[in-house]
């Protein structure tokens, strides 16, 4: 991975800088299908435009980068796809780990632990264990994720501190509520991507995204381009941001 020394901050009409970009990466599949090739092949090449994003949020100075890779709602698919998927995951992490870490990439999985194999949770611990002190680029993988699972799982500790008395009920702010999310402690994404021309959420970030800027691109994942992500944060510049009221809030 070599990275462009061309790094500089990126800012909305209002001056707010965009610190944070998620990502739903979506269209492997219908990119296969297109080509008459098998959606392991377009899972396959997903996995390359992850390489290229994550190089490119590096050179543009990018700090938090979250993607979208699989949904608790994906156990759905054919085994075998999801078998591919696993595989994908595991190259991903033996080939690139070390060229991440060199690069000052940390690794953060939000997410549930339930149904991952043993050796594929051993690859995530090891993965965010060896980065948790780099601080070039946070990237959040959400893996094994729903939003509206999160928000339980949240709510159910909320309830359970109150039940055991460390938590009052007038104590559950909008701020700490954050606390008990996947997300703790990351800044709230600026600006949301979609690709393959899709305009929905699918259960991503519901909380964070609250007041997120919402790029939909129609290119599929696999095609995805530093010129794209670009574009997209152009987008977002052109953009004066609002929370509510009449005047913009800086997120710099």
């Amino acid at each position: 991975m070599t990275l462009a020394a061309d790094k500089f901050a990126w800012q909305a009409a209002d001056g707010s800088a965009v610190r944070h970009i998620a990502i739903i990466m979506d269209g492997n599949g219908r990119w296969a299908a297109e080509r008459g090739l098998p959606r392991a092949e377009g899972h396959r090449q997903g996995v390359e435009s992850v390489r290229r994003t994550v190089e490119a949020a590096l050179a543009l100075g990018i700090t938090h980068l979250t993607l979208f890779s699989f949904s608790s709602e994906n156990w759905a698919r054919p085994k075998q796809e999801i078998s591919d998927l696993f595989g994908l995951l595991r190259r991903f992490i033996r080939r690139d780990l070390a060229d991440l870490h060199k690069n000052g990439v940390k690794i953060r999985v939000i997410g549930t632990r339930t149904g991952l194999e043993p050796d594929i949770l051993r690859l995530i611990d090891d993965a965010i264990e060896l980065t948790k002190n780099n601080t070039a680029l946070n990237l959040t993988i959400a893996f094994n994720y729903g939003a509206r699972d999160e928000i339980a799982r949240a709510a159910r500790s909320i309830a359970e501190a109150a039940a055991e008395g460390s938590l009052a009920p007038s104590d559950v702010t909008e701020e700490r509520f954050g606390t008990y999310l996947d997300t703790a402690n990351l800044p709230d994404p600026d600006l949301l991507i979609r690709t393959s021309g899709e305009l929905r959420l699918s259960n991503f970030l519901l909380w964070q995204l609250a007041y997120a800027e919402f790029v939909f691109v129609d290119t599929y994942w696999p095609d995805f381009s530093r010129e794209q992500l670009e574009a997209a944060i152009a987008e977002y510049q052109r953009r004066s941001r609002r929370f509510g009221g009449t005047s913009a809030r800086s997120t710099a």
